[in-house]
């Protein structure tokens, strides 16, 4: 039987680690050839895929670098043939410390915003380009709950998550009659390897105010960022989607 994603090219930014990694491997399972982006070392994570049997590279480029992200496309089309799915998924978050806005550094504040805004913005901008001349594409940006929770002590990074909602929501207008949907989906806080070393406590806060009472696990996410990818969302666009066990309804 088929993958629902059989055939198909999906590109997933920052996925040699963590989550990103979690909807590559899934993405694979479902057929998909993936191409493994991140700003470290690509090679060894496509290199697993292709030993499961999957097709796979790997392509270390900075998101955030125009230049870098269409040599990506070039890289990606001369292997491939054509880019079917874009997962934005990199993002600084681990390692932000909850504080106060007045107490956040400048160059922090920068930092977050120009790699989590910038760093949907330019790939999307390279490979749509690739995606037009098809007629067709698939892009999935990865934001977060915490732009519904306005969540406190924690501004710049849920400034840059909301401001993907926007993102969204216009180049959807935009690439729509091109063929190529764009949607968002916003995960809840989730048991990924940059939360495993929090406090117990921060998950059972999460886990009481849930009407699914439970950890959250990445392959919670996996299931709705599939659903966007493939086929079966093809009259959906421009949509946020919450995965978080009923914290929030959108």
């Amino acid at each position: 039987m088929a993958g629902r994603l059989e055939g198909r090219v999906a590109v997933i930014t920052g996925s040699a680690q963590g989550i990103g990694w979690v909807y590559a491997e899934a993405m694979a399972k479902e057929g998909a050839k993936v191409v493994i982006n991140d700003i470290m070392d690509c090679e060894k994570p496509a290199q697993t895929l292709r030993d499961s049997g999957a097709e796979a590279i790997g392509v270390q480029a900075d998101v955030t670098d125009l230049g870098a992200m269409e040599e990506a496309v070039q890289r990606t089309v001369d292997v491939f043939g054509s880019v079917d799915v874009l997962v934005n998924n990199a993002a600084i978050f681990a390692g932000l410390q909850r504080r106060s806005f007045f107490d956040i550094p400048m160059d922090e504040w920068d930092k977050v915003i120009h790699v989590n805004i910038t760093g949907t913005f330019v790939p999307i901008r390279a490979f749509a380009q690739q995606m037009k001349k098809q007629g067709s594409g698939k892009i999935v940006n990865i934001s977060s709950a915490v732009v519904a929770t306005g969540i406190s002590d924690f501004v710049h990074y849920t400034t840059s998550k909301s401001a993907v909602i926007g993102m969204t929501r216009a180049m959807a207008r935009e690439l729509g009659p091109s063929g190529i949907s764009v949607n968002a989906v916003m995960p809840g806080y989730v048991m990924a390897p940059s939360n495993e070393g929090n406090p117990k406590s921060v998950d059972d806060m999460n886990v009481s105010r849930r009407s699914i009472q439970r950890t959250g696990y990445p392959a919670d996410v996996v299931g709705t960022v599939l659903y966007l990818s493939t086929s079966e969302s093809d009259f959906v666009t421009g949509q946020s989607i919450i995965v978080d066990g009923g914290i929030c309804f959108g």
